[in-house]
């Protein structure tokens, strides 16, 4: 794994535990930025074996785009659950892997779809030992046509 997708894993992981923070605890942008600067945020990933501090600079550009974005990002997950169920009703992990993955479909066209859904589905893992990760994988995937119709 290179350095760079390594950085970026890390930084993947503390931007969904950031989101769930800022959710749960009602943590501030800063609060949280500032945590991943301080090592603060648990970056354990099978990446660590690098001893990588993580891609600030990732992990800024996702929590940002999450908040600045999240009524679209939550308006395209919704979209693409099973009829009945709402957003709300998703585990608070979950839907901060979901809206971290949607935030990076929408707005990082630079990273290859199947990356972005792959590493939220190995975030998922880490969590989940049920159905979840293939929850977050069919997601994901629909959300792709939808964020990126290009692709």
């Amino acid at each position: 794994m290179s350095e760079t997708h390594a950085e970026r894993s890390v930084a993947r992981l503390a931007a969904v535990q950031a989101l769930y923070q800022m959710e749960v605890a009602g943590a501030s942008t800063a609060d949280v930025i500032a945590d991943f600067k301080s090592g603060k945020l648990p970056r354990e990933t099978e990446a660590s074996i690098t001893e990588s501090e993580g891609d600030l600079d990732h992990f800024t550009s996702v929590v940002d785009g999450v908040v600045a974005r999240q009524n679209t990002i939550d308006r395209a997950i919704a979209k693409r659950l099973s009829k009945g169920w709402r957003l709300e009703r998703i585990d608070a992990v979950a839907r901060a892997i979901l809206r971290a993955g949607a935030m990076e479909l929408e707005q990082r066209a630079d990273i290859p779809a199947p990356v972005v859904i792959d590493e939220y589905v190995e975030i998922a893992k880490r969590f989940f030992d049920g159905p979840e990760p293939g929850f977050v994988n069919a997601t994901l995937d629909a959300c792709a046509k939808d964020l990126r119709p290009a692709a």
